[in-house]
């Protein structure tokens, strides 16, 4: 079945087979036009508190700089792991060489936080427009600092993508630099996705109790732990957005096990079912393993689904979270389904995922964010998911949002959280109810 297309409002037929491939396919179009999303550097307000050892130097402006304070919500003065090296009028004037200036910068950090063990220069805006070759400049100091610190370099940048895949070409710089596992290594999963700590240990605990290992996790704590890759290696996606990581992980000879997400607890069980398939685990063992857990995160979303059922959302391109989430909520939550954006379709990734939407379900690919204004209004959802640019807006306009950044700063994933995930769903309509009386 051939999917149908819109761009600029003219709807027209793509060439790209539909690859959900099931009767119950979504309607999938494609919009191009103005866009409402972040930039990758605000990835790095998760990613810097993941890799403990890590610094994320972003080349810049002022108002990255602004940007990245403001999007952690730290001072100055508490000492975080990132910081701006700001591109000023000298630099652009060719006043000064930038190559030098930012060799300083870098020498005055280390020696400043010799705490320091994974450095990245992390690419702007600003830095890409001037043709700033920050590759070379990491590889060049690399070779100064070597081995006390390693320095690599990836693409923050807003033009043309959305503030997930900040964490997406951070890892996929990472994956490139892995080590490689030892000849004929036993089978090994490696899990890829900033994961809080405490899900990320309540995975390892799962795993373990599968009988399902060695188990890995990208990116590790600490830069000494990262892991290992190589044909033996098996991996799962822990987050929708990963695309280019997933390439690099592949072409060291990682192969990908397919999978929906682990949000909510059937996306859980279906994500793990995955991973006791490849390691043969036995049916008794996996239900002996899961069930109280599963049982848990039923009772814990069933407290949210009066508040939830039957109320109906509609997703704004965000985050590239939204087909997941919105399975969770038609399917554990019985919310009904207007329109999921998302900015990008990976239909290889979310094939199984698109497979458990609801019949008919509406997913627009890209952005014009005028007509999905216009959509939106028309509609009156109960709750709309968005970017914090559009949610004061909808929010004077009586729609009651939620801000999808916040599940990227939250433990969502997992049987243990998915009480939490349904409860940040809650908390809008909660928070309307109080002001309305």
């Amino acid at each position: 079945m051939n999917a149908h297309v819109t761009v600029n409002g003219n709807a027209i037929k793509s060439t790209a087979p539909d690859t959900a491939g099931a009767c119950n396919a979504p309607v999938v179009t494609f919009e191009r036009g103005q866009r409402e999303v972040f930039c990758g550097l605000t990835s790095i307000v998760w990613l810097h508190r993941k890799i403990q050892d890590a610094f994320f130097l972003v080349v810049g402006s002022r108002t990255c700089a602004h940007l990245v304070q403001s999007a952690a919500g730290v001072m100055i003065f508490a000492e975080p792991r990132f910081a701006t090296a700001i591109i000023d009028e000298r630099d652009l004037a060719g006043l000064a060489d930038i190559d030098d200036e930012l060799d300083r910068v870098v020498t005055r950090l280390l020696d400043r936080r010799p705490e320091i063990k994974l450095l990245f220069l992390v690419g702007s805006c600003p830095s890409e427009v001037i043709k700033l070759d920050l590759k070379r400049a990491a590889q060049r100091l690399s070779k100064i600092h070597t081995p006390k610190v390693r320095i690599l370099n990836y693409s923050g940048s807003g033009i043309e993508t959305t503030f997930t895949q900040g964490e997406d070409a951070c890892l996929a710089t990472l994956a490139a630099e892995l080590p490689a596992t030892a000849t004929n290594a036993p089978p090994s999963l490696l899990v890829v996705g900033a994961l809080p700590d405490v899900v990320e240990d309540q995975f390892r605990r799962l795993f373990e109790d599968l009988g399902i290992g060695p188990v890995a996790f990208l990116p590790a704590r600490t830069a000494n732990q990262q892991p290992a890759v190589g044909p033996d290696t098996r991996f799962l996606l822990a987050q929708p957005f990963l695309g280019d990581t997933a390439r690099a992980l592949e072409n060291r000879g990682g192969k990908r096990i397919e999978a929906p997400f682990p949000f909510g607890e059937e996306g859980t069980t279906l994500w793990l079912e995955a991973a006791a398939r490849v390691w043969n685990v036995p049916d008794d063992r996996f239900q002996r393993v899961t069930a109280p857990r599963r049982e848990r995160a039923r009772r814990a979303v069933e407290r949210h689904r009066e508040r939830l059922g039957g109320r109906s959302i509609f997703f704004f391109p965000d985050s590239q979270l939204e087909p997941p989430l919105a399975r969770f909520l038609a399917r554990e939550l019985g919310m009904v389904v207007i329109e999921i954006g998302t900015p990008y379709l990976n239909r290889q990734h979310l094939d199984q995922e698109l497979a458990l939407l609801p019949h008919g379900t509406s997913i627009v690919e890209g952005q014009d964010v005028e007509a999905q204004i216009d959509r939106c209004r028309a509609a009156r959802p109960d709750i709309v998911v968005c970017g914090l640019g559009l949610a004061n807006p909808l929010e004077a306009e009586g729609l009651t949002t939620k801000w999808s950044i916040e599940l990227l700063f939250s433990p969502v994933h997992g049987y243990e959280q998915a009480g939490d995930l349904a409860e940040l769903f809650a908390r809008p309509l909660d928070r309307r109810a109080r002001l309305e009386v």
